[in-house]
């Protein structure tokens, strides 16, 4: 058989919607495809993987084709996405995913469930090593479901689909919404929603610019201007982050589950910090606490500043929360908040009550506004129960010890700058064992 030559083989490999995501992914003409050739039985591999830069920083991906068998997953797409996976955690760089399957190559029988383990077993490895982001354009089904769902970011386009089980294939048949994106934000699995692919690969490029390359670099990027918004107390704390923040930088994550917290990568002096605000309704749900406490996570493993703006009167009274177990969310955000090791500060432009005020007092450095209320219970439940106002003030609560000082809302941004700058050194030397055991 004669030997094919270059040209003639990269005639076989065709210009799919796959390799045009990941060129839209990366800076012009620094896209590298690696194992281009790979094939099974002759026909080539549904996935497309390499390397290159994105607005600079080095960084490694894969993309389902699915124009090639509708992007089945067998051994050799494992393959090249396992070694993607190796390659990020040798050279300290992010992997972006990309999925749009149809699901595993039945053809491959028992094989594929192989191939899927070798995906899953990859991405765990490397879990708090470099930061993963998934980006879902089609379908993404079954155990590609359960992969993109391990990243440390998922961003799914309006169109794509994510399920365990085809909703028609379930025993209540096809519900409304099920496998739907919007639907996954909503259950908190999809981080960010965009309208197509365009915006999609762009919030993936954003987040790969402003995340750390890994778990021992420091994360930030000069591209962003210099923020000169003033800052007022009758802001809200989206507004206030976005006041604090580099011009641009913010990324928000989350936004259609628990929706009375709001949560955000951004940067302050060019420098990646992770904001938290819970002042979009009174209280905090179970959704709220799980969506904070995965997103300090994820900031703690990459040792990113966690920035809390915190006005809640607590976590919402339900027998109906109580039975769903909703203590067991409040548990692991104060769990969260208490064992990571990063730089924590905290901003209280309201109120901060009772066990809410408790889950969050773990910072390095707490600054009250001088409105800001603190008080163990609310204070329309204190004079129940006391029979007398109790003093809610910010400045009882300094001469306590409890908070670092009270801040004029104007002055804002200089504190909060100021004191992630003042703990840019901080070590924590944490006693031996193997990880918290979350409450989960």
């Amino acid at each position: 058989m004669a030997i094919k030559t270059l040209a003639e083989m990269e005639l076989n490999v065709p210009d799919s919607e796959a390799r045009k995501r990941l060129t839209a992914l990366f800076d012009e003409d620094s896209f590298r495809e690696l194992d281009k050739f790979v094939s099974t039985d002759g026909e080539l591999c549904s996935v497309v993987a390499g390397y290159g830069t994105v607005l600079g920083a080095t960084a490694y991906a894969f993309a389902q084709d699915v124009s090639v068998k509708g992007g089945a997953v067998n051994k050799s797409a494992a393959m090249k996405i396992r070694k993607i996976y190796e390659l990020a955690a040798k050279n300290g760089a992010p992997v972006v995913a990309v999925f749009d399957s149809k699901g595993g190559d039945i053809n491959e029988g028992m094989a594929v469930l192989s191939a899927y383990g070798d995906i899953v077993k990859a991405s765990a490895a490397i879990s708090g090593v470099v930061p993963q982001i998934a980006v879902v354009c089609g379908v993404c089904a079954g155990a590609a479901a359960m992969l993109a769902s391990m990243a440390d970011i998922t961003i799914m386009t309006e169109k794509a689909e994510l399920f365990m089980t085809a909703p028609f294939n379930t025993p209540d048949g096809k519900l409304a919404g099920a496998g739907s994106a919007a639907n996954a934000a909503k259950a908190g699995v999809c981080d960010i929603l965009a309208k197509d692919d365009a915006e999609a690969i762009a919030k993936a490029k954003k987040l790969v610019a402003v995340m750390p390359a890994n778990n021992i670099s420091l994360a930030g990027n000069d591209d962003f201007a210099e923020n000169d918004a003033d800052i007022t107390a009758a802001m809200n704390g989206a507004d206030v982050i976005a006041a604090i923040a580099d011009k641009n930088s913010v990324v928000e994550l989350g936004a259609d589950f628990g929706t009375a917290a709001y949560t955000a990568i951004a940067s302050i002096n060019w420098a990646t910090v992770a904001f938290v605000a819970t002042d979009k309704a009174e209280k905090l749900t179970a959704a709220d606490c799980a969506k904070i406490a995965r997103f300090v996570q994820l900031a703690d493993v990459f040792s990113i500043p966690v920035v809390t703006v915190l006005d809640t009167e607590g976590f919402v009274p339900s027998s109906e929360a109580e039975l769903a177990g909703s203590v067991r969310d409040c548990a692991k955000l104060a769990q969260v908040y208490a064992s990571a090791t990063t730089t924590k500060v905290n901003l209280i432009k309201g109120k901060a009550f009772g066990a809410a005020y408790a889950a969050f007092d773990s910072a390095d450095i707490s600054y009250a506004w001088e409105n800001a209320a603190i008080a163990p219970m609310s204070l329309e439940a204190a004079k129940v129960f006391m029979g007398e106002e109790i003093d809610a003030s910010p400045f009882n609560a300094a001469a306590l010890g409890m908070i670092d000082g009270v801040i004029a809302a104007e002055d804002t941004k200089d504190a909060v700058a100021s004191a992630v700058d003042l703990c840019s050194g901080k070590r924590v030397t944490a006693p031996t064992r193997k990880h918290v055991n979350f409450a989960f």
